[in-house]
């Protein structure tokens, strides 16, 4: 199959054929229709990922259809419509068991612990219980937006932050995942403000809703973000992943205000400081989000209705397979608005 690879962490991104997926006892083989290009593939091209084995096909935000099954699966059948979270549970672990397999101790991510879909075929373990059925509503370059974006955004906002009607949020990062940020919390009534350091990308935001955007470059964000919330924001949400905007997060908060991290923090920003004496006397909480469990995505896939967000508005860019060796390095510094979908495997 044609597929994107590379041989050595920050080496050459090439596009060539690869052996075909092998298909595991329970695992499905997809046909890939549409799949994200995402800074979190950037780090496992940087080597930031220890799992990753060389070489490596990337992708982990695919959407398509089953064209085998193994002999382990009894759920799902060739045809069906699908997608699937980047974390995928063991379903045996004691997290598994809690209804969190998102944090599971045998994880199965696409993309990192296995070959991901840059490719026109790629291989899911743990199927019976990851894949995610798609409703006829959905379209497969929509559906690729969802995770790890939008996804990680619902959980970030809806279940770790709990965000409720009439609160605020400051959105720091203005991505994939901030993008989607900006429209739940919208959706859920709540008072958007958007940070970034582009004029593109704050233009973007409002488009998707944001009551107040702010460029970083221009004005100190965490001083206006105080100025007109009075005081500071029920909730906070780092969608970037950097020293620098988790503290201005942080430090956007009103007291009693609780920020989630949903940006990965990598090498010199691994172990971030934290402002403790703030955390204390402020009774802030600061609170971790990874990912999604498949068995929430009907209720996201009911609001995402409910509320009629367009995830189609989000996409920026469509492009080729044989595009991302020029794109994958260069992740960190675009300064492009919105996700990339790779929706073309054969050009």
């Amino acid at each position: 199959m044609k597929a994107v690879y590379y041989k050595q962490f920050k080496g050459p991104v090439e596009v060539g054929e690869v052996p075909d997926p092998q298909l595991g006892e329970h695992a499905v083989v997809i046909k890939v229709a549409a799949s994200g290009l995402c800074l979190s593939d950037w780090h496992g091209w940087m080597g930031h990922d220890p799992d990753i084995v060389l070489p490596h096909v990337p992708g982990h935000e695919l959407a398509g259809t089953i064209v085998e099954v193994g002999k382990g699966i009894s759920q799902w059948k060739c045809g069906d419509r699908v997608t699937v979270p980047f974390v995928g549970g063991c379903g045996r672990c004691e997290y598994c068991a809690e209804g969190n397999p998102q944090v599971c101790d045998k994880q199965f991510q696409p993309g990192f612990t296995a070959w991901g879909s840059f490719a026109e075929y790629v291989a899911i373990d743990y199927a019976e219980q990851n894949l995610v059925r798609l409703p006829d509503v959905f379209g497969f370059t929509e559906a690729a937006c969802l995770g790890c974006r939008f996804i990680t955004a619902y959980r970030g906002v809806v279940s770790q932050g709990a965000l409720k009607d009439g609160q605020s949020i400051a959105v720091y990062g203005c991505g994939g995942v901030g993008l989607s940020v900006i429209q739940l919390a919208k959706a859920l009534g709540a008072v958007v403000y958007a940070v970034d350091i582009t004029h593109g990308k704050c233009e973007l935001a409002r488009r998707m809703g944001a009551d107040y955007t702010i460029n970083a470059r221009v004005n100190d964000p965490v001083e206006t973000i105080r100025e007109y919330s009075k005081g500071g924001v029920h909730l906070s949400i780092d969608a970037l992943g950097h020293r620098d905007t988790c503290l201005q997060a942080i430090n956007s908060l009103r007291k009693r205000g609780r920020h989630v991290q949903l940006g990965l923090m990598a090498e010199d920003y691994a172990n971030t400081e934290i402002p403790m004496a703030k955390l204390i006397a402020h009774e802030l909480e600061i609170v971790g989000s990874h990912g999604m469990q498949a068995a929430k995505y009907p209720e996201m896939f009911q609001l995402i209705g409910e509320k009629d967000i367009d995830l189609s508005k989000m996409i920026g860019n469509r492009v080729s397979l044989s595009q991302v060796p020029e794109l994958l390095p260069n992740l960190n510094t675009t300064t492009q608005a919105g996700i990339t979908i790779i929706d073309r495997f054969n050009e």
